[in-house]
């Protein structure tokens, strides 16, 4: 386990024993209040810590090697984990508005609000501070799986903000029924939290495009183009938990022998490695240049050019994606 994929792995463990510290307090505050307000987040943190455990546990196997059941390595389990995560969160989401709908017709007594907003409080600038940093880390390490745990503590403490502001309401009211309807509104949006992290999961799942992330690899190889790259096409990528697998075709001139043709695959394997923070690997493929590509390249000493530069063709999105040559129109 190299030390970025350690280090993940050590912020993950700390966000699950602190969730559990959290529930604690929450269920405490919910003993001694009877709130459904204060309930609804306090089952929030039992999905907090569940899916932060299983978040954890794919993190250790997805930094396991690469075996021969497994060429591409385990990275695929942390969109299992998001997914699960995600169902999880929405499930809470759908238990939090029915009880509540039931307590609007049957409501319980409630008492010290006043401690139950201490606790909710304090648990929700915990919960922030927590999500951020773990948030943070899953994008600087591309992990799926720690920006889902991450974004769902944020979200908790977004919700803990409406939860407090509607608990000092019912603390200087006494209308009861507003307790069941702030838990209502707020179950609505964990489950709307959940259904989107199910969402981005099922993408990664899927292979579906990551258009922002296309982006940045193209905005990389325009910014260093060698002029032995004729043309980059039939570019993809794949995302396999915090890895990166990229296959693209290369074109470059028809006379380079293999020797010649492999340093330039080494040259773009050694771009993208420099220029992303996360393990890339990269399978190329490469092809020789045609007539129709003389339009296109730049190298100006070629030895057996056969019709004139006339333009650089930009690489962008809707073309480097194709599988087919670039040559001017």
């Amino acid at each position: 386990m190299d030390n970025s994929k350690r280090e993940n792995v050590k912020v993950q463990l700390l966000a699950v024993l602190v969730g559990i510290l959290l529930l604690l307090g929450k269920f405490l505050a919910y003993y001694l209040t009877n709130s459904n307000t204060i309930l609804t987040d306090a089952l929030e943190s039992i999905i907090n810590v569940v899916a932060g455990s299983f978040g954890l546990y794919s993190l250790i196997v997805a930094a396991l090697p690469k075996d021969e059941n497994h060429p591409y390595g385990h990275g695929k389990i942390e969109f299992i984990s998001a997914g699960v995560e995600g169902t999880l969160v929405t499930i809470a989401g759908l238990l939090i508005i029915s009880k509540s709908i039931y307590n609007l017709f049957y409501p319980g007594p409630i008492q010290q609000i006043d401690i139950g907003i201490y606790i909710t409080a304090g648990a929700g600038l915990i919960n922030y501070l927590l999500g951020a940093m773990v948030e943070r880390k899953g994008h600087k390490s591309n992990s799926l799986a720690m920006i889902a745990s991450g974004k769902h503590l944020k979200s908790d403490a977004y919700s803990t903000i409406g939860l407090v502001v509607g608990l000092g309401v019912l603390y200087f009211t006494n209308y009861v029924w507003l307790d069941s309807v702030i838990a209502i509104i707020f179950g609505g949006i964990i489950g709307w939290t959940g259904y989107h992290i199910v969402k981005e999961s099922v993408s990664g799942i899927m292979d579906e495009v990551d258009y922002k992330l296309v982006d940045h690899v193209v905005k990389i190889l325009n910014e260093h183009r060698h002029p032995h790259w004729i043309d980059v096409h039939n570019l993809r990528i794949i995302k396999y938990g915090a890895d990166l697998h990229v296959d693209c075709h290369i074109t470059v001139p028809w006379y380079f022998n293999t020797v010649e043709a492999h340093a330039e695959v080494d040259r773009l394997e050694d771009l993208l490695q420099s220029q992303i923070d996360v393990p890339v690997e990269l399978f190329i493929h490469v092809d020789p240049c045609i007539v129709e590509s003389c339009s296109i390249c730049q190298l100006t000493d070629c030895p057996k050019r056969q019709a004139p530069f006339e333009e650089i063709i930009e690489w962008e999105l809707d073309n480097i994606m194709r599988n087919r040559k670039h040559q001017h129109d």
